[in-house]
């Protein structure tokens, strides 16, 4: 499990790709202080296994199918990454309970300046904006953000200087996919409402609206 607030940006150094996945190996500094092999890692939001590592870089492997249903596919040497290590439960969790498994991938549709903030509107998928909600939390790359307002086909969300300049999104612009994950509990409420047969199979949106006439929030 992960919190979705970014520890630092790291690099891709070396990718080695063969028939069974690709291996791949980034430069760090933060996150290298206690990291051994077989620790969980997340690299722009999608939980992997360390399998080696130096002083100075660690390496991952990414099978075909991560590699087909997140952006890491789309990797290259040199290319910037969101890195975080998995959470500890003595520590203040500052985000949100992330598991690094991504949903889907989403895509950048606009990005403007409001004073010191960018906001960007993401297009994500139906079986994601299910679970979106206005002032709710969603990952993007494996940051823990608050949605400000869901739409038929996309969220917005606000960027502050501060994540812009410590993540990835800083360097985002539009039409570039990102990684995307939904909240948990929107995801556990809908199943509970299932086993109780209080939703029917074929599930409707699970939005505030639909919350509120139930008397969930």
């Amino acid at each position: 499990m992960f919190t979705g607030i970014v520890e630092e940006i790291g690099a891709v150094t070396v990718l080695d790709k063969t028939l069974a996945g690709t291996r791949v190996t980034i430069l760090a500094s933060t996150v290298m202080g206690d990291l051994k092999t077989g620790d969980s890692v997340s690299v722009n939001g999608t939980c992997l296994t360390v399998v080696s590592r130096s002083e100075r870089d660690f390496s991952v492997e990414v099978s075909p199918e991560t590699l087909s249903v997140t952006t890491l596919g789309s990797m290259a040497v040199g290319t910037p990454v969101n890195l975080e290590r998995a959470m500890k439960l003595n520590e203040r969790i500052g985000g949100h309970l992330v598991a690094g498994h991504v949903d889907g991938v989403g895509v950048i549709r606009s990005r403007r300046q409001e004073g010191n903030t960018i906001i960007f509107v993401i297009e994500a998928p139906p079986a994601i904006l299910r679970y979106c909600v206005g002032k709710g939390s969603i990952t993007v790359d494996g940051i823990s953000l608050t949605i400000n307002e869901v739409g038929d086909h996309s969220f917005s969300i606000a960027i502050i200087p501060h994540t812009a300049k410590v993540t990835t999104l800083g360097l985002k612009q539009v039409n570039d996919p990102v990684n995307l994950e939904s909240d948990l509990i929107g995801k556990y409420v809908e199943r509970l409402l299932q086993e109780r047969s209080q939703l029917p199979k074929s599930s409707p949106v699970i939005d505030k609206d639909y919350l509120q006439k139930r008397g969930l929030i």
